[in-house]
């Protein structure tokens, strides 16, 4: 922005001693620091009312990707669902077929219950 050195700024400073004279200089320097700070602090306080605004509206794009992406996932899970219905419904009913055999039976896996003819 502005480039203002130690020179200058020695030169401003024996302007104002010129004009304002030692009485009034030290009024006119705390009034003008005064008015620094109150522009720094307004300046500061845009600046984070921006970055907040800036963050909210990435919050809320990224909410909206996040909504859209879980209501294609919702839509391609009720397709495959359907799909898997239809396939269901499609395969005929086996009726009149006998169960599936059962497994052998291994016998007694205790000994006691070979002696109690269990």
């Amino acid at each position: 922005m502005f480039d203002v050195g130690f020179s200058e700024l020695l030169v401003i400073a024996v302007v104002a001693l010129l004009v304002l004279g030692p009485e009034r200089l030290p009024k006119a320097a705390r009034f003008a620091g005064l008015w620094v700070r109150r522009a720094r602090a307004q300046w500061h306080s845009v600046k984070a009312e921006l970055e907040h605004d800036l963050a909210a509206e990435d919050l809320r794009r990224s909410l909206q990707d996040t909504g859209a992406a879980m209501r294609e996932a919702q839509a391609a899970l009720r397709e495959a669902g359907g799909d898997a219905q239809r396939a269901l419904e499609s395969q005929p009913l086996m009726r009149g077929s006998s169960p599936p055999p059962a497994a052998p039976d291994s016998g007694p896996t205790r000994p006691d219950d070979d002696a109690r003819g269990g």
